[in-house]
């Protein structure tokens, strides 16, 4: 089958309720369900080294990398309710992993072992041939996919994470993401080819990958840390300064930014380094 039809035909599976010719149901089930075990197993029993340079992380910003491994011990810990939040994540991309099979396209190499320059990492899969990352994103992260704009403004390192996986395959060209927006179950899939000139992506896509993995292990072995990853941003015309989105979502914002305060506004958690004029909203306690 073919992957531009992907999302077409997970939909059409839905609907029917019937999955593609040649697929058996209850075998899916039962592998959906061992997928399941497996990964609660996972994410109840593993431990990961803070230190570890991996490739599910080697794309976020220089100054994140030299905190993950110089100062583990300093990054926030994780809130009973966004564990949760990462858990359902991971589930909800198995169960895209199974549509993908009920829907007839073929799905092989789940959570290979992957290792470039000493780096190591575990793909989600290959879908049709192709090395794919099966996200769970937010709306806003989900315009990114849906739009082709995802490379331009990529704070969790998702374009090196692929890229890395895709090189340790030998296929450097092209890789995409299926992702869900977790609000309203919206799908797309985002291909990028490197050998496309003409994208408006390519100059952002098309660097080495292990030049990147040479560039941050020189930077994680520096005594001091690189430059902020963002600079603060006003919020509105209040007076005040906030955290760029990229360091909101950062567990070392506290160590890079000690004054930062955390208000916990209608629309989600804003944090102002510079305030100006104190919020009408609760502060929230940062630890």
């Amino acid at each position: 089958m073919n992957i531009h039809t992907l999302v077409q035909d997970i939909y059409k599976t839905v609907a029917d309720k019937e999955p593609a010719e040649g697929v058996d149901l209850y075998d899916e089930i039962d592998q959906f369900g061992e997928n399941c075990k497996r990964l609660m197993t996972n994410l109840f029993t593993e431990k990961r080294d803070g230190r570890t340079l991996r490739m599910s992380n080697i794309g976020r910003k220089d100054r994140y990398l030299w905190n993950a491994v110089n100062n583990p011990d300093v990054s926030e810990e994780l809130s009973p309710n966004t564990y949760v939040k990462f858990m359902y994540g991971h589930l909800i991309e198995e169960m895209l992993l199974f549509l993908t099979k009920l829907s007839g396209h073929e799905v092989t190499d789940e959570q290979k072992r992957c290792e470039v320059s000493g780096i190591t990492g575990s793909m989600d899969c290959k879908i049709d041939g192709v090395v794919t990352d099966v996200k769970s994103v937010s709306t806003f992260g989900f315009k990114k996919f849906k739009d082709g704009s995802m490379a331009l403004d990529d704070p969790f390192g998702y374009v090196a994470q692929i890229k890395a996986y895709a090189h340790s395959e030998g296929r450097d060209n092209r890789f995409g993401w299926l992702a869900m927006d977790k609000q309203n179950g919206h799908l797309t899939y985002l291909m990028y080819d490197t050998e496309d000139t003409k994208a408006f992506v390519h100059n952002t896509i098309s660097y080495d990958i292990e030049e990147r993995i040479e560039h941050i292990k020189e930077v994680v072995q520096q005594e001091e840390p690189p430059e902020h990853c963002y600079e603060a941003v006003a919020d509105g015309k209040s007076g005040n300064k906030k955290l760029a989105v990229g360091c909101s979502y950062c567990s070392y914002k506290k160590t890079c930014w000690p004054d930062v305060r955390g208000f916990a506004y209608a629309n989600g958690p804003r944090y102002l380094v510079k305030v100006a004029n104190e919020p009408q909203v609760p502060e929230i306690e940062l630890r």
